[in-house]
């Protein structure tokens, strides 16, 4: 079950730059590094969902119905798009700046959640990605793909913590400079965007 081709196959996923990595960064940079804490953690628990999809075949109905699929995407585009909105406003709660802006960490941890519960692409992978892995015994299927799940969020709250941290030590030297700032707002911007249209065009 548990198994170095399991283990090198997960890390390869969750070091891939994706919408929770951009948001990570994102947040390490604008808030520092407890922030950044909460943002991974929040990332993290959006996996929860489609895991459990995935582990009770729902992931299956939600791949056979179109407009099941569709509300699901539609939901995580508009979602995206109020992202990058946030980050291109001065007050916007994803700005980066040079002071820090109090916000409650389940806050920062509840956007993170959404961002990956909102993407239905999350649970059709785990579907394809998990049951290559498993032993074969019907009987423990269900607890294996859990462990395995588990570890796949291990991985990933690992490896975004780093993400976090090193934008938050970053922050300092990049922030001091308002013309970074604005730049890095708005590139940040144009990723979410740029995300939002690559799940806008995802089929299931």
């Amino acid at each position: 079950m548990l198994s170095l081709q399991f283990l090198l196959t997960a890390f390869v996923v969750v070091i891939a730059p994706g919408t929770g990595v951009i948001y990570t960064l994102a947040i390490g940079l604008g808030k520092g590094r407890r922030a950044a804490l909460m943002a991974a953690f929040g990332c993290t628990i959006g996996i929860v969902p489609h895991l459990m999809a995935a582990t009770l075949g729902l992931a299956a109905l939600l791949h056979t119905s179109a407009l099941l699929f569709q509300t699901v995407k539609f939901a995580g585009v508009a979602y995206l798009m109020y992202l990058a909105w946030q980050m291109l406003k001065s007050d916007g709660a994803l700005t980066a700046r040079a002071d820090r802006v109090a916000e409650t960490g389940w806050r920062t941890a509840r956007r993170g959640a959404l961002i990956n519960i909102l993407n239905p692409k999350l649970s059709i992978f785990f579907l394809a990605l998990l049951p290559p892995f498993l032993s074969g015994n019907v009987a423990t299927a269900t607890a294996e793909m859990v462990a395995l799940g588990a570890v796949f969020m291990a991985m990933t709250f690992g490896v975004f913590v780093l993400y976090g941290i090193f934008a938050a030590a970053a922050r300092d030297h990049l922030l001091a400079s308002g013309r970074i700032m604005r730049w890095l707002n708005r590139s940040f911007a144009a990723i979410f965007a740029a995300l939002a249209g690559r799940l806008a065009l995802e089929r299931a």
